[in-house]
């Protein structure tokens, strides 16, 4: 250290730090608590917040999803319950996803069309009784199917279009039964068109898209997968239509597609591990990008906050601080009711 100090001495011809450093010291801002908040570059706001839940069948019933610890399935009823406590918090929207029951699945996925599925008896009921809170569905196969893929399964392969024919009729039943956006993750190639087309078509010119334009083969998903049911139904892995976690030109190139189709906004899954794609993607694009906060990372943090490893709620609020950093203008979070109500509290 002395040996160092008198490098600088020299080098500094006897100056001073503060010389050397011209008065430029750049702890003078933090020394305070009143001059950190005042040059503070990023805040997270409950208008930055989506809360994604989980349904299930019932009546007044819930059920806790063990791989998430504080996360539960809800029924109709109480999922309406849910809503109204979000839309107090002040949480802009929220995004259902159903755990069907077996009986309901087939290898096309076809009950995603039925009106009166789960996902759309839930938008109905939220719509009714807390109009003002924003709806967003995702018109993916994978809760549906019996193999749990995101697709139709013939002889092992995911076929794209026939697929894309069953999204958009997943897609038009959410519509219809009130979704305000649809957002679908199933990464098959030109769904978004097809899906803009037939909203278009059948009078939803107003329901916007978010697509999930660059949805990853990842390894964070499996608590999400036991959420809605498919963990020990997948066949297979979903490599050949998510992209590789090694790419990021490719993540550019289907989001630059997915807005060509017409999306209005693009989603980066999963989040924290892929901060880079939010940064290239908002500043190639300059549009609406979100990031989702997926069951992984959630799991992971409640885990050691649990075994005391971590603050838990500093490192909730400095991981969502972080989507803000690199560009996102909302994230999908399992912590959305925990962070707007500690922003309540101030």
């Amino acid at each position: 250290m002395n040996k160092a100090f008198s490098q600088i001495r020299q080098s500094g011809a006897g100056r001073s730090v503060d010389e050397i450093t011209q008065g430029r010291r750049l702890r003078r801002l933090r020394k305070a608590d009143w001059s950190r908040r005042l040059v503070q570059e990023q805040r997270l706001t409950v208008d930055d917040l989506i809360w994604p839940i989980f349904l299930c069948e019932g009546e007044n019933h819930s059920e806790p999803v063990d791989a998430m610890p504080g996360v539960e399935r809800y029924s109709v009823d109480m999922a309406v319950r849910q809503a109204e406590k979000a839309a107090r918090l002040g949480i802009p929207a929220i995004a259902p996803f159903p755990r069907e029951n077996m009986e309901f699945r087939d290898v096309n996925g076809s009950y995603i069309a039925n009106p009166d599925n789960l996902i759309n008896r839930t938008v109905r009921a939220i719509k009714k009784e807390v109009p003002e809170i924003g709806i967003i569905t995702d018109a993916a196969l994978d809760p549906f199917t019996i193999h749990g893929h995101d697709g139709i399964l013939r002889d092992g392969i995911i076929v794209n279009d026939e697929s894309v024919e069953m999204v958009v009729l997943g897609a038009l039943a959410q519509a219809e039964a009130g979704a305000d956006i649809i957002a679908p993750s199933d990464m098959m190639d030109g769904r978004i068109g097809a899906i803009r087309e037939a909203l278009d078509a059948n009078g939803f010119q107003d329901v916007a898209i978010m697509s999930y334009a660059t949805k990853f083969a990842s390894a964070f998903y499996g608590p999400y997968r036991d959420a809605i049911g498919t963990s020990g139904l997948l066949q297979g892995d979903k490599k050949t239509y998510y992209i590789d976690p090694a790419n990021s030109d490719e993540a550019v190139r289907e989001a630059e597609q997915d807005l060509a189709e017409g999306a209005d906004m693009i989603m980066v899954k999963p989040g924290l591990p892929y901060l880079d794609i939010v940064r290239r993607l908002k500043d190639t694009f300059a549009m609406p990008t979100y990031a989702y906060q997926v069951s992984g990372e959630y799991s992971m943090i409640k885990a050691a906050g649990a075994n005391g490893w971590i603050d838990e709620e500093r490192v909730m609020m400095e991981s969502l601080l972080a989507f803000k950093r690199a560009g996102c203008d909302g994230i999908l979070t399992y912590f959305a009711i925990e962070v707007a109500e500690k922003l309540a509290r101030g």
